[in-house]
């Protein structure tokens, strides 16, 4: 633990910054199928602010998972989907802006990462609400190499590569999707949320409504010793 510290030291001391780095943000998402933290991600702000900002309004209470797909991702987020009818398409709800796309090489869509949802605009920017966890599945270099042929027209780095052999996630969707957190604890949630029963849109046919809330300081502290317990 004690040479971790002199190792950050070192960075931060190495870069020139005089001001400490800011501090990690958490999230908490509950529903009647578990529970997750997530961690927001510094280096996507344009986009943590913003969940922030919508969670503290609890703009997010009472929404749903609204298209679940096995072995791809769980999206919610969905203004509308808070009276949604059963049965009713959802997908299209906006809270009237978008968010600048934040790519990072960094952050992909490897399993349990929290990204931004969007439509087909040219800029990639995102949803202003809408959101989605990735589930994915392992791939092997065969597949990865069609996903780069296919879909990305570029190279995945070897780095990546073993992530996604040995983890798992979505490569396809690297580079078009801004991707701004992850899942630190129970990702259970999202694999059972990834097995209900739905419908020709992939909506959920018994509805898993969303609540999510800002974790205080004390509790991140907690969490993030847990963390380093667990490493």
């Amino acid at each position: 633990m004690k040479s971790l510290v002199i190792f950050l030291f070192y960075l931060i001391s190495a870069s020139g910054l005089t001001s400490k780095p800011p501090k990690n943000r958490y999230v908490y998402i509950k529903t009647d199928l578990g529970e997750s933290v997530i961690r927001l991600y510094n280096e996507t702000p344009l986009h943590r602010d913003n969940f922030i900002k919508l969670t503290k309004s609890g703009m997010y209470d009472g929404t749903l998972f609204h298209r679940v797909i096995k072995n791809f991702m769980i999206q919610g987020g969905d203004p509308d989907s808070k009276k949604a009818k059963n049965g009713a398409q959802l997908g299209e709800g906006s809270l009237g802006y978008t968010i600048p796309a934040e790519f990072r090489d960094s952050l992909f869509h490897k399993k349990g990462v929290l990204a931004a949802a969007r439509d087909d605009n040219p800029e990639k920017a995102s949803s202003s609400s809408q959101f989605y966890i990735v589930q994915g599945k392992i791939f092997d270099d065969e597949k990865l190499n069609a996903v780069e042929h296919d879909r990305l027209k570029s190279k995945i780095p070897e780095w990546k590569r073993t992530v996604y052999k040995n983890l798992g996630g979505v490569p396809s969707l690297d580079g078009n999707y801004t991707v701004f957190g992850e899942v630190v604890t129970g990702y259970e949630m999202v694999e059972n949320i990834a097995r209900v029963k739905t419908d020709t849109n992939d909506r959920p046919i018994t509805n898993v409504k969303i609540k999510i809330r800002i974790l205080n300081r004390h509790q991140a502290k907690k969490i993030e010793r847990q963390l380093i317990k667990q490493q």
